[in-house]
């Protein structure tokens, strides 16, 4: 399993298992994709982007993980009391990956606002995590 799919998993298991995030989202709230029609708020895992950086003697990688918060809610309120939820469960979390080891996963920004013309708020959370192999 690729360093990413482990990631993405380790977040995906993290984030259903919040019982803070659930009572803000519901149950089946997290998802890897954004499914048409879904009901309730929702946390999507956007997209995750790895690079190699790997040094002489250590393997690497730098990922850019981006996660999607979305309400319907009026306002903003709904969808900045999700991505605090969020922030609050991964940033600078210590979890497991199968085949590699987090060193680190810090939150580095957040951008809200409503998306187009729609009745979407959406907040875009970006967060920046390490990969090593497991020995």
């Amino acid at each position: 399993m690729s360093a990413a799919q482990a990631l993405q998993r380790a977040i995906f298991s993290r984030l259903s298992g919040d019982a803070a995030l659930a009572a803000l989202v519901g149950a089946g709230g997290v998802a890897d994709r954004l499914l048409p029609r879904a009901a309730g708020p929702r946390v999507v895992i956007a997209a995750i982007d790895s690079t190699d950086r790997s040094t002489a003697s250590e393997a690497g990688e730098e990922h850019a993980v981006t996660l999607e918060v979305w309400s319907e809610a009026a306002g903003h309120r709904e969808a900045q009391a999700i991505a605090a939820a969020v922030r609050s469960a991964l940033h600078d979390a210590a979890l497991t990956l199968d085949g590699h080891h987090l060193v680190l996963l810090f939150h580095r920004d957040t951008r809200l606002a409503r998306n187009g013309g729609t009745r979407f708020h959406r907040a875009e959370m970006r967060f920046r995590a390490v990969t090593e192999p497991s020995v």
